[in-house]
């Protein structure tokens, strides 16, 4: 079984790394480089660097941030926000990026991630999905899920399930699924979201969304079967350590990476 990895997510609007309730009520978190760092530091796998207001402002991710947040980090960086083309792709590759992630302009036109992939390869696209529970039931008869763009604000009226799986299809080396529900609750991760995805590619799924215990990221892991778990409150205003959390994870017998001394 491969190692399950920790992912710190930094938020970002005007410089600063931000953290809100289902992406409303934002708070300040700090500099995205300091918390980079110490992240980095820390011992997490990778970072997530998401200008979460590139796409509604209509503009391109921070670039200059980009690179200073790649002087200081030596994992995998993954980066979105605004990413409309190839060549935009190119230069977030050049800055320091690892992967980029891809979203709003995805959606728009979803031959960006087949041209993303064949240029860079699958292992550096990444397709973040965000994911509101509708009330209507799916086709089967159990929940269903609408996929939001533009930072959650807009509704597509697109089936998630059925988006992650286009995605994958279309070249998506991961998927960064992120319940609109759970972000920022602390009351957990949407399981059902993340089994029903994962249920439905065999690319990894990072679970976004709901982290408040050392539970629920054990349950997002097992039950959701996600690859991968992104968190920030708990992170970011001193819930819990990496150190921590890969103690707990390790003693209930999944793989994560040894924290470095």
């Amino acid at each position: 079984m491969l190692a399950k990895r920790i992912i710190p997510c930094l938020d970002v609007r005007d410089g600063r790394v931000v953290k809100g309730t289902r992406f409303i009520n934002l708070r300040d978190a700090g500099d995205p480089v300091e918390r980079a760092d110490f992240y980095n530091r820390e011992g997490a796998d990778e970072i997530v660097f998401l200008d979460i207001t590139a796409s509604v402002e209509k503009r391109r991710a921070i670039v200059d941030v980009v690179e200073k947040t790649a002087e200081v980090v030596f994992i995998p960086l993954t980066v979105g926000g605004g990413i409309d083309s190839v060549d935009f792709m190119q230069e977030l590759l050049n800055s320091g990026a690892d992967k980029v992630s891809l979203n709003t302009a995805a959606l728009k036109d979803s031959g960006l991630i087949q041209a993303g992939a064949e240029r860079f390869g699958s292992q550096c696209i990444v397709v973040a999905i965000d994911a509101r529970r509708t009330e209507q039931a799916s086709a089967g008869g159990g929940p269903a899920w609408e996929v939001y763009s533009h930072g959650g604000r807009t509704p597509t009226g697109r089936d998630v399930i059925k988006w992650a799986a286009e995605a994958e299809k279309l070249g998506a080396g991961e998927i960064l699924l992120t319940s609109m529900d759970a972000d920022g609750t602390l009351d957990g991760y949407d399981t059902e979201l993340l089994a029903a995805v994962t249920g439905a590619v065999s690319i990894p799924v990072i679970a976004s969304g709901g982290a408040g215990t050392l539970e629920h990221l054990y349950e997002a892991l097992t039950d959701g079967r996600a690859h991968a778990v992104l968190a920030a409150s708990i992170l970011h205003y001193g819930t819990y350590s990496i150190a921590e959390i890969k103690e707990y994870l390790s003693q209930k017998g999944l793989p994560v990476r040894p924290v470095k001394s």
